[in-house]
């Protein structure tokens, strides 16, 4: 019986190479490649609130190299773009960090949670300057984009914060550590409505920087009031090290930016996130779910609360 069972797993591997061998390459053509427009913006009110900020690029070919040059060369320069909410509008004024001061972009920097010195190009956006929109909870937030010809327009809804409540730290899982630690913490879900929530963590003096999985609804676990693991984020290109993973090191400083979001800024995240994770010759493509009419990317509200603590 086990040889028939050898036999065949071997005839299994032998069908599935002349499958892949008989199957013919496929290669884009670059005539038929489309630039678009590009948008990441973003409104945050809560605890230390952020005005309306748009970073418009064009998407980039899929034969084109990507160094600085073309890095630069992506930015979309003179657009005007408007947020607008219940009659009252802003015109955003576009920045680039190097017309700014060093004072100035510290400042960018921490709005956008980058260090501005090791960037390494003309960073720019689209930004209210004077905070004349200031978000409020409840209230649906427009996009209007004009630029090289194109009109994008997209919404984004501010709803109900649910902060994390009882953070603490406890022993890893399985081997006892003494270095690492694993936050847990509560949330009190509000009931009878759909909530979506993502989160960033901060180790130290290091980038604001959302996990590999940064997104979750309740659809599980609606107005329920509950504990879970939440994850130390890890910058990209970090080897995977499954006994460190997720872990916070004792003796740092743990910044948890903890985020209520709507529905269609949740749907982009998750099925960005799920095809990043998805990756390889057998996993499944899923479009990305853009708000962005006319375009890519996300025009998203935050209602955000922040949670500062000493690992211990």
């Amino acid at each position: 019986m086990a040889t028939i069972i050898i036999k065949k797993h071997i005839y299994f591997i032998l069908f599935a190479l002349f499958l892949f061998a008989c199957e013919e390459q496929f290669i884009p053509e670059e005539s038929k490649e489309v630039t678009q427009l590009v948008v990441e913006g973003y409104l945050e009110v809560g605890e230390n609130p952020r005005p309306p900020y748009v970073i418009l690029t064009r998407s980039s070919p899929f034969f084109s190299e990507i160094n600085i040059n073309e890095l630069n060369d992506t930015f979309v320069h003179d657009a005007l773009i408007t947020v607008s909410s219940e009659g009252k509008s802003v015109m955003l004024t576009e920045i680039c960090l190097n017309e700014l001061s060093e004072e100035q972009k510290e400042i960018a920097g921490t709005l956008l949670g980058i260090n501005t010195d090791s960037i390494g190009i003309d960073f720019c956006l689209y930004l209210d300057l004077n905070f004349e929109m200031i978000g409020e909870i409840g209230k649906t937030y427009d996009l209007l984009i004009e630029a090289e010809g194109q009109t994008l327009t997209a919404s984004s809804t501010i709803p109900e914060h649910s902060p994390l409540e009882d953070l603490t730290f406890a022993d890893v899982p399985g081997v006892a550590n003494d270095t690492l630690r694993e936050l847990r913490v509560f949330l009190d879900d509000k009931k009878d409505i759909a909530n979506y929530y993502r989160y960033f963590t901060q180790t130290n003096e290091g980038p604001m920087i959302p996990p590999f999985t940064s997104v979750f609804d309740d659809l599980f676990f609606d107005g329920d009031f509950f504990e879970f693991p939440l994850p130390k984020a890890e910058p990209a290109g970090t080897d995977f090290n499954f006994e460190t993973y997720g872990y916070y090191q004792v003796g740092d400083t743990a910044t948890i930016k903890f985020c209520s979001i709507d529905q269609a800024h949740y749907e982009f995240w998750s099925t960005l996130e799920f095809n990043k994770a998805n990756q390889g010759p057998f996993s499944a493509y899923t479009r990305v779910a853009s708000n962005i009419e006319g375009g890519l990317g996300i025009w998203g509200a935050y209602n955000v609360s922040y949670h500062n603590l000493i690992v211990q």
